[in-house]
């Protein structure tokens, strides 16, 4: 669950700062064992925000199911798609044809603008 998370927050802090929201973002979600919803979302866009991160709070889990299963099934990853991961990290590489890296997708933009 630590992986999917950080994959989670990462896409999620990514299509925040993509859509305009803020120059910067950093998203930490808690989760507790056996509790398949997070106990916390937290977001702060570090004073670049041009939206209320309280708000962002509510919103980005109605975008995307922040359970295990949902993070699975929304960025892919249940796919044989990690052996590339172990070169050159996991973050900051372009998302690939195949479902590699689909946590460096910026596909909630447009949803993430009309939100707000």
């Amino acid at each position: 669950m630590d992986r999917s998370a950080a994959y989670a927050a990462r896409y999620l802090a990514k299509n925040v700062v993509a859509a305009g929201l803020a120059d910067r973002c950093t998203i930490q979600i808690a989760y507790a064992i056996g509790v398949s919803d997070p106990l916390s979302l937290y977001v702060h866009l570090h004073g670049t925000g041009r939206v209320d991160e309280g708000k962002l709070e509510k919103l980005l889990p109605e975008m995307m199911s922040l359970k295990p299963r949902g993070i699975r099934e929304h960025l892919g990853l249940n796919r044989p798609i990690y052996a590339r991961t172990s070169a050159y990290g996991h973050f900051g590489r372009e998302p690939e044809a195949d479902g590699g890296f689909s946590w460096e997708k910026t596909d909630l933009v447009d949803a993430l603008k009309r939100a707000f």
